[in-house]
């Protein structure tokens, strides 16, 4: 214990992506635009579900608590990031670098959830459409998203206290622009065997029991689909999954791009660049997927900025 009290630093230097001074201003521009587009976006959906009486019910429920979780996910991030750009600092103090990784972790995890959720709403709408509000009462709304949070809330908390077992040499350099777990754990300076084994298991529970879920909802909606004989009815009722479906496979498929940049290669730039692509791009997109492919959004979006026009 007082090896680890010796060794344990009091920072650490975020090494992002780019050390040329002449870059940081694009890189701050650019940062600074998708975040405000982040927030703004998510806040519009946010707003519309909640004024609109129309969009109470399951499915807009969790796509605003989506939109919710997409602002805190890139705020976890993208601020400290512009505050070290602006200042050509790379570092983040200790404290300051596990509360980053604890409060990541929870919102890429409720990410997933959400999604998952999300599917088997969209699954019982369409499979079981008699007994949809039975089923998707505001009840059981509640306490699968309170569920969710409980989980990953305490998944979270475990990986942060087995990271304060670890000890770093001074002057640790993380080759990311955020305290992401397994590059915390390739710089660690001791044993990270129960880290590691911690990761993994609870990668593979949270990652494919909730993949599993939503293929398995898909398949009934498909297979529910192929017996409707309207081909009305059928349009309609996959239109209502289309803006999810799109959501997934870009949560999904950024996800695995990050893994497969990092184990094919071991470039730090690479492994960043592509990490922006479901921290920052993901959530900035995810609004205008759910407004434009969704007429009831558009429509409350609509009402929205009206109402708000005459006092601008």
């Amino acid at each position: 214990m007082e090896t680890g009290n010796q060794t344990r630093v009091s920072h650490f230097l975020l090494l992002g992506f780019s050390q040329h001074s002449e870059h940081q201003p694009i890189l701050f521009c650019l940062f600074l635009s998708m975040y405000l587009v982040t927030v703004l976006g998510n806040l519009l959906i946010i707003l519309a579900v909640a004024s609109d009486s129309r969009l109470h019910t399951p499915m807009y429920f969790f796509l605003s608590n989506l939109s919710f979780v997409d602002i805190c996910f890139t705020s976890t991030t993208v601020p400290k990031m512009l505050v070290n750009i602006h200042t050509q600092s790379q570092a983040i103090s200790y404290a300051g670098c596990l509360i980053q990784l604890y409060f990541f972790s929870v919102f890429i995890g409720m990410d997933n959830f959400l999604l998952t959720v999300m599917a088997y709403d969209r699954y019982v709408a369409i499979c079981h459409p008699l007994h949809y509000m039975v089923i998707m009462n505001p009840c059981v709304c509640s306490l699968l998203l309170l569920l969710c949070w409980f989980i990953i809330s305490w998944v979270s908390l475990v990986h942060v206290l087995l990271m304060r077992r670890l000890t770093f040499c001074p002057g640790t350099k993380i080759p990311h622009f955020l305290c992401e777990l397994a590059q915390m754990l390739k710089v660690a300076c001791s044993d990270t065997l129960t880290n590691n084994m911690f990761m993994y298991v609870i990668a593979v529970l949270l990652g494919v029991f909730p993949v599993t879920g939503i293929l398995y909802s898909y398949a009934q909606i498909v297979s529910s689909l192929m017996r409707m004989s309207s081909a009305g009815g059928k349009y309609r009722a996959f239109s209502t999954c289309g803006s999810h479906l799109t959501a997934v496979f870009l949560f999904c498929g950024t996800g695995l791009g990050v893994y497969l940049s990092s184990a094919v290669s071991h470039s730090s730039l690479q492994n960043s660049v592509a990490s922006v692509m479901y921290t920052v791009v993901t959530p900035m997109l995810n609004p205008f997927i759910y407004s434009l492919r969704n007429k009831d959004v558009k429509g409350a979006l609509g009402r929205l900025l009206s109402l708000a026009a005459p006092c601008l």
